[in-house]
């Protein structure tokens, strides 16, 4: 029998106690704590991740629940107990607003494809409806956690809807973020448009372009993972709330199930739809990997952002240098004034820890069995987690970084005009040979492609700057030659 003293509940101070039973046998609880014995066996079987659940999933949970009670008002179920259907409403609207996050204090990982969780939501709901009702927590013949609060429901149709619900309003969130770091990238685009710099490819000279087209580059896939994100929701939104254990409903009325969906979509905004197949949706986590994926790509556009903005302020004397980042803290405790880029060094972390993520979440939904995903608590702290962890990513790289990122425009000019890359914009008026060999003696005599074009008198010195303008650099094409 587990102590009450072991009890981890940091509200529940007092000493009296109270017994709970149930087919294993019996367990103490502090007298006053909101859960139940479900969540006291959770908590002593699966000391697992050290996260609890994510709160926003506790959240979505009074959602469901909310809306299941609701349902069964509807068909009748407490016409004679109005108090006690007035204290469930209430109490579901309390774990909606997050103010019952402490009472569901299990391990994100748990077994049971989430049945601790539904379990422990249940426990919380009733007892905190019996609190309101004034009695002691613990009188379930008053407000049972499974005859009441858990009516017309499984773990296995409740736990994925929570989820869906849990991901879209967060995924609103990275979505937010993204569009906000598209739009900095798109300011620092107008701002940098008339620093003209070499182009790398392999990370080598290769041709001229501007520092605000290289931002315009970094902004432009953002825009597609934010739109790749918005277009998430469409997958999510249809559950299978409804269906119970394995998608047939049984137990529930079919009234229930026909309007029980309904009353989420009311209660959330959000255009939630019951799947065609109940069965289906209920075994089949693919949604979830078809999600994690986009947020896969999400990361590795930040990782390759991340990289290049590293690279761009490399040095500053011995690097390329041509960006400084936004110095945030003290680079080392042995280097006097080094400052290192602290910032695109952890959002590549976080980047990689989504992609992580990923490979968890596709390899937990190939493991399903038959009927049911028995690993859906490990997609749903992967998926969350990686959500959370790109939105985080956006917004200290957009805050933290972007935002004051500055151009060093002396740098940008002296490795263009050391650069025998210059040579190739002036292709279009001297010819790939003759550009070549202007390369050539430019290296050996050691001097610019400037130099070597004046002395050969190829060109005026106003030509040549012509050449090499950001108005020729961003052109698209070459013009056609007049005849």
């Amino acid at each position: 029998m587990c102590s009450a003293e072991d009890d981890p509940n940091p509200k529940a101070n007092s000493v009296v106690r109270r017994i709970e039973r149930d087919s294993l046998g019996e367990m103490e609880l502090l007298s006053d704590s909101l859960y139940g014995i479900h969540t006291r066996r959770a908590l002593d079987n699966f000391p697992l991740s050290g996260r609890r659940v994510h709160p926003s999933l506790i959240h979505a949970f009074g959602q469901v629940k909310l809306a299941a009670f609701r349902a069964n008002r509807e068909l009748g179920l407490w016409d004679k107990d109005q108090a006690k259907a007035d204290a469930i409403e209430r109490a579901c609207a309390e774990m909606v607003r997050g103010e019952l996050d402490e009472f569901v204090p299990i391990d994100a990982l748990q077994g049971g494809a989430g049945t601790s969780t539904n379990m422990s939501v249940n426990e919380v709901i009733a007892n905190r409806a019996i609190q309101i009702l004034g009695l002691q927590v613990g009188d379930y013949d008053r407000v049972s956690p499974l005859d009441d609060i858990n009516r017309h429901q499984s773990t296995n149709d409740t736990y994925p809807t929570a989820l869906k619900l849990t991901a879209i309003v967060l995924l609103r969130g990275l979505e937010e973020q993204l569009v906000a770091l598209q739009e900095a990238f798109q300011e620092k685009e107008r701002e940098f448009i008339h620093i003209v710099k070499i182009g790398r490819t392999q990370l080598q000279d290769a041709v001229l372009t501007t520092l605000g087209r290289e931002m315009s580059a970094y902004a432009e896939p953002i825009g597609r993972d934010r739109w790749r994100v918005y277009k998430c929701e469409e997958r999510l939104r249809v559950v299978n709330l409804g269906g119970t254990a394995i998608g047939t409903g049984l137990s529930a009325p079919r009234d229930y199930i026909f309007r029980v969906v309904e009353f989420l979509r009311e209660q959330t905004g959000i255009g939630f739809a019951r799947a065609e197949n109940l069965v289906e949706n209920t075994q089949n986590a693919d949604v979830f990997v078809e999600v994690s994926g986009i947020l896969k790509a999400c990361a590795a556009t930040l990782y390759k952002i991340s990289s290049d903005l590293r690279l761009l302020s490399s040095g500053p004397e011995a690097g390329l240098g041509e960006i400084s980042l936004p110095a945030v803290q003290a680079g080392s405790s042995i280097m006097p004034d080094k400052v290192n880029p602290v910032i695109p060094e952890a959002v590549t972390q976080a980047a990689i820890l989504v992609m992580g993520n990923d490979m968890e979440i596709a390899m937990a939904a190939a493991a399903g069995s038959l009927e049911l995903n028995p690993f859906l608590p490990l997609i749903a702290d992967c998926l969350l987690s990686s959500i959370d962890l790109l939105t985080r990513a956006c917004r200290i790289l957009r805050q933290k970084c972007v935002l004051g990122l500055r151009a060093n425009e002396e740098r940008c000019r002296s490795n263009l005009e050391a650069s025998t890359a210059v040579a190739t914009a002036l292709m279009p008026k001297i010819g790939y040979e003759k550009a070549g060999e202007i390369a050539r003696l430019a290296r050996q005599q050691k001097c610019t492609i400037r130099e070597i074009v004046l002395d050969l008198k190829l060109m005026s010195s106003d030509e040549f700057d012509q050449m090499i303008s950001p108005e020729a650099v961003m052109r698209l094409g070459t013009p056609p030659r007049k005849l």
